[in-house]
């Protein structure tokens, strides 16, 4: 699914009016309907409803929820917060409309004092502001938005909440913003829902199709892309009744140093489990016994040192090298991964340590192959890019990496965010907090290692690999819960994820 800019969004309304065609204000209609629909579910007949509504197009959805909702025999409230005079046209319309109708309470709000008290049991619905918001909110307007925030209702937030930027962060702490149990995105996801600091005000968010013109939708460069099941399936390749190991790739994984055989097991587990026909680890000698117990599948190229990765193997056989989880910093370690760079022309994955020595050793990322994947977490990236002030800046400096050294940056989180060097961007929508555990990194890896050595593009090994991982961690979330889920659990429900893709 698209994410595009608010400039992009107004376009689509407006293609949207003109080439399908459709009034404004029946899009606007539409639109309020189709969340009125989602609203119901969520809604009992017992409790009273309170819309706040601003003067503007949002406000005007508000009034039609406002009268789908009366519609339906629910106990509406509606509340005109009358922070200016300025009124739209097709606001104004739908206020007559609602005029006319004698089971909705219509309360003008013209100071902070005329705002209705609103009882625990209630469901606000917050259309004060849309996603056009450029400038911080004060008043009246913000003295609604804390009045809101203070009730104990449930909120519900049309298209943004009131407050909030959408193509940008505003955040800070002083600032008005509604803080939404839900928000009711029309039609497009917004930038701004996919950065932590924004977790609190938006809530979970819904996006809810107003119909919108596919002509202007499919032709329309995105902001970014949200990475959804149907995308991943369509990338998802056949496999042949006589194909054998051989058509599925054979990849290297080098990781893995004293103390550290663990992070080697799971990455190389979870590479396996990805659909590779062949997997080489190579590990050092102490490692040997602990992975060969551990996956009789895999083959074992051992290092001379007992301890650390130390000299590098014979590259001719693999169409794909991971490298990095539980490497360790040694100095023969990074002499190694500096020959590697230089002898495999290929795409690789750059994991752990290996983004760290990369981060002492910067000079080096100009030889690292084009289309290599680098998949830090924000920490990892740092050190890379430099400090950032926020996730937003974060990700900047993500797509910047990514085009100036032609690499994909695979940024791990909440919405783990994927740049490709032709400056596209993607933000994944599985994963939970679970997933916040030892080794689930090394999962990630492994699993984007097997794509790419099965002949996945660079770009698709990341998304898919990301959408599964998170996907497969769903999973298990749903069976153990948040809190005992282990890197191993994500391993364990990968068939079900590739299963569910089918």
């Amino acid at each position: 699914m698209k994410i595009l800019s608010i400039d992009n969004i107004r376009e689509a309304d407006s293609f949207t009016i003109k080439n399908e065609p459709i009034s404004s204000i029946d899009l606007m209609e539409r639109a309020g309907t189709n969340c009125a629909k989602w609203i119901r579910k969520k809604l009992k007949k017992e409790q009273d409803v309170f819309v706040y509504v601003g003067p503007g197009n949002n406000g005007g959805d508000g009034l039609v929820i406002a009268r789908k909702l009366s519609e339906k025999a629910y106990q509406v409230h509606l509340i005109l917060v009358l922070f200016t005079e300025q009124f739209s046209d097709d606001f104004k319309v739908n206020l007559k409309r609602i005029k006319g109708l004698k089971d909705i309470e219509i309360i003008e709000a013209k100071r902070k004092e005329d705002l209705p008290q609103i009882g625990n049991n209630s469901i606000v619905i917050d259309t004060l502001f849309g996603s056009g918001l450029s400038r911080k909110v004060v008043g009246l307007a913000a003295d609604t938005i804390n009045h809101i925030n203070d009730s104990q209702a449930v909120v519900i937030s049309i298209d943004i909440p009131s407050g909030l930027f959408a193509d940008q962060i505003s955040y800070a702490k002083q600032w008005a913003i509604i803080h939404a149990d839900y928000t009711l995105s029309l039609q497009f996801p917004k930038y701004s829902f996919m950065f932590s600091e924004t977790e609190h005000f938006v809530g979970q968010m819904q996006t809810i199709s107003i119909g919108l013109h596919p002509g202007f939708i499919n032709n329309v460069k995105a902001k970014a892309q949200l990475i959804e099941p149907m995308e991943a399936a369509m990338m998802l390749q056949s496999r042949g009744k006589f194909s054998h190991k051989g058509t599925y790739g054979h990849a290297l994984l080098i990781a893995g140093s004293y103390g550290k055989i663990g992070a080697v097991v799971l990455a190389a587990h979870a590479s396996l489990r990805s659909g590779l026909g062949l997997l080489t680890t190579h590990i050092p000698a102490k490692g040997a016994s602990i992975l060969q117990t551990a996956l009789p599948e895999c083959m074992l190229s051992i290092d001379d040192n007992d301890k650390h990765f130390s000299i590098l193997p014979k590259l001719g056989s693999y169409n794909a090298v991971g490298i990095g989880p539980g490497l360790g910093m040694e100095l023969q370690s990074q002499n190694a991964l500096k020959l590697l760079i230089q002898e495999f022309k290929a795409p690789m994955v750059f994991d752990a340590d290996a983004l760290n020595i990369l981060s002492e050793n910067k000079t080096w990322l100009s030889f690292i192959p084009k289309n290599s994947i680098l998949t830090p977490h924000p920490k990892e990236f740092e050190r890379l890019a430099g400090k950032s002030n926020d996730s937003f800046e974060r990700v900047e400096k993500q797509k910047t990496f990514a085009i100036k050294h032609q690499v994909i940056v695979v940024l791990k989180g909440a919405h783990t965010s994927i740049a490709t060097p032709d400056g596209q961007l993607f933000f994944n929508t599985t994963g939970n907090p679970g997933m916040a555990t030892a080794g689930s990194g090394d999962v990630l890896t492994g699993i984007i290692l097997g794509l790419l050595a099965q002949n996945y593009s660079p770009a698709e090994a990341s998304v898919l690999g990301v959408f599964i991982h998170g996907l497969a961690g769903d999973f298990a979330a749903k069976k153990n819960g948040f809190e005992a889920l282990i890197a191993r659990d994500i391993i364990k429900y990968m068939g079900k994820a590739f299963k569910s893709l089918l």
